[in-house]
């Protein structure tokens, strides 16, 4: 008698190209997903209503509502949804826009569905260990609750995706050493291989929400040419 694959995890994938979705939908199945597939935003929006998945695979190019306006929805009603967006343009304003939504992260048509998989399993394993109670992070008026994953400033609640949160944590619990694009590639996305401008484009984001004055940088620091470190204002971590 043959294994049964355990189903662990509901993706949602949203995509106008059928041939995509139901490659994507094949590979995650064999990765032991259940999948639903919309093929455009109101779908998605309508399927996310009835069930919210734990992850979204979302095409960034679809007719009526686009995949920029529907993460935004999603993120509006669940802050903590894990988003990847699929994009055929694959230049960095369009990156950078799907990231000001609110995606964790986003993969270039043409893709290795198999890369594609293990990424969404990366997210997903991050988001599990999120779960376990974690202390508090404190520097000065900064506060990450890593339990609830909710950060403060001044007591104000910051939005943060779940991948900003996740390297504002990690650079707050190693203050003061210096980490290059790659190992923060690995160490908070999971990834052992994959574009360093993911690290970066998320930086700029957590850099404007957490220190608004970009011409006197405080806590994230750039080493240049080494890498980025998170230097304590005060209080403790």
């Amino acid at each position: 008698m043959g294994s049964v694959a355990v189903v662990t995890h509901h993706v949602l994938v949203v995509d106008d190209d059928p041939t995509v979705s139901d490659v994507v939908r094949r590979y995650l199945e064999q990765d032991g997903c259940r999948v639903r597939l919309a093929g455009n935003g109101e779908a998605a929006l309508a399927a996310a209503s009835a069930e919210m998945p734990d992850i979204v695979v979302l095409d960034l190019m679809m007719p009526g509502i686009d995949g920029i306006e529907v993460c935004r929805r999603l993120r509006r009603d669940a802050p903590d949804l894990p988003v990847v967006m699929l994009t055929a343009l694959g230049e960095e304003p369009d990156r950078v826009l799907g990231l000001e939504a609110g995606a964790d992260d986003y993969v270039t048509k043409p893709f290795s569905p198999r890369e594609l998989t293990l990424r969404i399993r990366s997210i997903l394993r991050r988001a599990g260990q999120a779960d376990k109670p974690q202390p508090l992070l404190v520097d000065g008026d900064l506060v990450a609750d890593t339990s609830r994953r909710v950060v403060t400033i001044g007591g104000a609640p910051v939005r943060l995706t779940k991948g900003e949160f996740d390297l504002l944590v990690f650079l707050m619990s190693h203050a003061g050493r210096t980490w290059t694009h790659q190992q923060l590639l690995e160490r908070v996305w999971g990834w052992s291989v994959g574009e360093t401008g993911t690290v970066t484009t998320a930086m700029a984001r957590l850099r404007a929400k957490i220190q608004p004055a970009a011409d006197s940088p405080q806590r994230i620091i750039t080493s240049y040419g080494a890498g980025y470190r998170f230097e304590r204002v005060g209080g403790h971590a």
